[in-house]
């Protein structure tokens, strides 16, 4: 399935073959740039994740806090929504995810800084992300970036607004549709496609004769 494009060049999307070579060239961490593209976690929320908020068996992940950096000191607090939320998690990250975490206590991080230590985005990114960015020539790539590519994917796959916005965690579906407007103008020409290719396979229903009436005379309703 052709993925959306970024409307009017305001915002940047990945397809799976680029997240796939991003990951690779993260190394170790290619784990995250694949939660960040294929969850759709703000980079908060995906380093407060912990190993509690995991349910490989549902392939799903809560959301239920985020971790900000203030004054030099990471804060733990809610979302940004202030609710949690369930998102889903394909398969195989799923599987990898829950390998990544074997033996770990509920409430240990699900990533962590080499040293284990919680993940800084302004370290993650001159450590990791931007020099991977680079050798594959996606410079100027951000980390917020996976999360657009996130909703961008998921509507590509045929993923509804409501859906996409339970996913990101928006307020509101017309958050949503507000912010990735152009991913749903071009769902629509898919929509108006697959209308055109189940019309083209449609039979017209045979007619069936209509039966036939046969008049009574007045001296057969005397009988």
């Amino acid at each position: 399935v052709p993925l959306p494009k970024a409307g009017g060049g305001e915002k940047r999307y990945l397809d799976h073959g680029q997240v796939l070579a991003l990951a690779e060239a993260a190394g170790d961490y290619g784990i995250v740039v694949r939660t960040l593209a294929y969850c759709g976690l703000r980079f908060g929320e995906l380093a407060a994740l912990r190993v509690g908020d995991l349910d490989p068996l549902r392939r799903r992940l809560t959301v239920a806090g985020s971790a900000t950096e203030v004054g030099g000191h990471m804060i733990f607090g809610a979302p940004k929504s202030n609710h949690s939320r369930s998102v889903p998690v394909p398969r195989t990250l799923a599987e990898e995810l829950a390998a990544h975490v074997i033996g770990r206590p509920p409430e240990a991080l699900v990533f962590t800084s080499p040293t284990g230590g919680v993940l800084w985005l302004r370290n993650f990114r001159r450590r990791v992300f931007d020099p991977a960015a680079r050798s594959v020539g996606l410079d100027g790539l951000t980390p917020h970036i996976l999360r657009h590519t996130s909703a961008s994917l998921a509507v590509s796959a045929g993923a509804n607004v409501k859906a996409v916005q339970r996913m990101l965690g928006h307020a509101s579906a017309a958050m949503t549709l507000d912010v990735y407007s152009g991913l749903f103008d071009d769902d629509l020409d898919g929509v108006a496609d697959r209308m055109d290719a189940v019309a083209a396979k449609a039979v017209v229903p045979p007619v069936c004769p209509k039966p036939s009436v046969i008049p009574i005379t007045r001296s057969e309703t005397a009988v």
